[in-house]
């Protein structure tokens, strides 16, 4: 199978290709250079298995809409998720009920973390989740104040990114238990700066945390 495969995709990329040949058309490196140029979906999902980066997203709300409550707005944001074309196996931790950081006068949160695999550089992530914010109709009243969904990325892959728009890690993500445990949660083996998740004192402290689901 694998060879009539090499000598079909080989027919096909000389005719498109002219200009390239290959000597052994049946040797599997040479099908996925050849299944990239002249497959359409299938050199989609052959370019994410080759640049995607594993990312986590922390997500969270405290106010309820026209849209929803904030467990569905973290809902519909995972199903964007999972339907945009350069993002690929989502998995969502529980949902988790955490007293707000900011101002005390407002409603508890509900938190979540989403693991996910993704071909977008982490300035495309971000516009995305600000996206899903806009989405939930989102309105900024005050800092650390309510919301119907932040989003926020919290890691791309084992990269560091410092812009003015943008700090991966996420720069709080080490203080937070509502994001730390829901991450652990998720995979217990991840590191943040270096450091085993495990490691860190807030990913074992559920002060003030409540696992919902």
């Amino acid at each position: 199978a694998l060879s009539r495969l090499g000598c079909l995709l080989s027919r096909r990329h000389k005719a498109a290709h002219p200009h390239l040949s290959f000597a052994h058309p049946s040797d599997a490196n040479e099908l996925a250079v050849l299944a990239v140029l002249i497959v359409g979906k299938d050199s989609v999902i052959m370019d994410q298995a080759l640049t995607s980066k594993r990312c986590y997203l922390g997500l969270g709300g405290n106010i309820t809409n026209e849209l929803g409550s904030p467990s569905q707005h973290i809902h519909n944001a995972i199903q964007s998720l999972e339907a945009h074309p350069k993002i690929t196996q989502v998995k969502a931790s529980s949902l988790y009920a955490s007293k707000p950081m900011g101002p005390q006068d407002q409603p508890d949160f509900i938190n979540a973390v989403v693991e996910l695999d993704t071909t977008l550089d982490a300035h495309e992530l971000l516009c995305l989740c600000q996206q899903l914010e806009q989405q939930a109709q989102r309105v900024r009243l005050r800092h650390w104040g309510e919301r119907s969904l932040d989003v926020d990325v919290l890691l791309y892959g084992d990269e560091k990114v410092n812009t003015p728009t943008l700090t991966v890690p996420h720069p709080g993500i080490t203080q937070r238990n509502f994001v730390l445990i829901p991450l652990y949660e998720l995979n217990p083996t991840v590191e943040v700066n270096g450091v085993p998740i495990a490691d860190l004192e807030q990913s074992q402290d559920w002060s003030g945390l409540t696992r919902l689901s």
